[in-house]
């Protein structure tokens, strides 16, 4: 490391804290420089292009969405007035088709890159909705806390339900299925394998914590074995080997989100048990609330915490390093 340049890879980090989003770039003259790039509309997620990596996009608490072209150092409005929108995929076939998964629950969809949004109206007629709900916020209604598109079936999309139901479309959202028997209901984080379709995973508050499916999406199961925490915040998988992933749990939401973490952070492999790894010994003292695979780096592993520390490991958690800035948050991390 020179003048703090560490040599992992990627040089920039968007992150959300105070409803602001942080972006910290390094460069080997001026090591890390750390701003403030959005403040005003309120950015609860972060989503980026996955064929484009300058173009990255953030969905707001009430005040639509935004977009960037220049890797978060500047942004403009892309729409979906008034909407608060929780959730966001860009389809990694084509980038003009992006999903917005929003609070109440209903999702949105473009098929020109923003210029012009339909509600999925089938949406709504998903079978058992009736009593889906929200108890993290009022008004306890419920919402997209998570939505995914296959790598490999552009029309195959998955969404995640606090707290209801996951969901799978198989015509690009014209229609839905009721709940996928054996996925976790209170979601709180839901992703496919970046190249291997059949491969999903979930992070959610109910049930085991965490599900997996080998089908792409259609049933999932709920490895427990290992796992002593049932209350899983989020969950990533390694970019070349989908038996591995990573999931972040905690006792319940008071410890997952409470002013003292008791967070616990595994990692599963081949069909072995839940192996505890991390920076220091479990319960460690920061949730972690967002971990990042890189397309391109198989065994890394960024972590962002709740405080805005950002750690890494190379060997898949069996080291860290902490990354020498603070975010001053984690609720969504990206790394470019």
């Amino acid at each position: 490391m020179t003048n703090g340049y560490l040599d992992i890879g990627p040089r920039v980090f968007l992150a959300i804290a105070d409803r602001r989003i942080v972006r910290a770039e390094c460069t080997a003259e001026l090591g890390w420089q750390v701003e403030t790039v959005l403040d005003g509309p309120s950015p609860v997620v972060l989503a980026a292009d996955p064929r484009h990596s300058d173009v990255v996009y953030a969905g707001t608490q009430g005040n639509g969405l935004y977009r960037s072209a220049d890797r978060g150092r500047s942004w403009a409005y892309l729409g979906l007035s008034g909407q608060i929108v929780k959730s966001l995929a860009v389809s990694p076939h084509d980038p003009g088709v992006i999903y917005a998964g929003v609070k109440p629950a209903a999702v949105y969809k473009t098929t020109d890159g923003g210029r012009h949004w339909a509600e999925l109206k089938e949406f709504q007629r998903v079978p058992n909705r009736w009593w889906w709900f929200s108890p993290a916020e009022p008004p306890f209604r419920a919402y997209v806390n998570a939505i995914a598109v296959s790598p490999n079936e552009p029309d195959v999309v998955l969404a995640g339900i606090e707290l209801g139901a996951v969901v799978r479309s198989e015509d690009g959202g014209r229609t839905w299925s009721r709940h996928r028997h054996g996925a976790l209901r209170d979601c709180h984080s839901l992703a496919f394998h970046r190249c291997d379709g059949q491969w999903v995973y979930e992070a959610g508050g109910t049930g085991g914590g965490a599900a997996v499916s080998r089908d792409g999406g259609r049933t999932w199961e709920q490895p427990k074995s290992g796992l002593a925490q049932k209350y899983g915040v989020v969950c990533a998988a390694d970019p070349a080997r989908p038996e591995v992933w990573y999931v972040a749990l905690a006792p319940g939401p008071g410890k997952a989100y409470g002013e003292k973490a008791e967070a616990y952070l595994y990692r599963a492999s081949a069909g072995a048990d839940w192996q505890p790894i991390g920076w220091q010994p479990h319960p460690m003292g920061q949730m972690p609330r967002a971990l990042v695979t890189r397309p391109d780096a198989p065994g890394q592993l960024f972590v962002g915490t709740t405080y805005g520390d950002v750690w890494h490991t190379a060997d898949y958690g069996d080291s860290w390093q902490r990354l020498p800035f603070d975010l001053g948050g984690g609720l969504s991390l990206l790394v470019l």
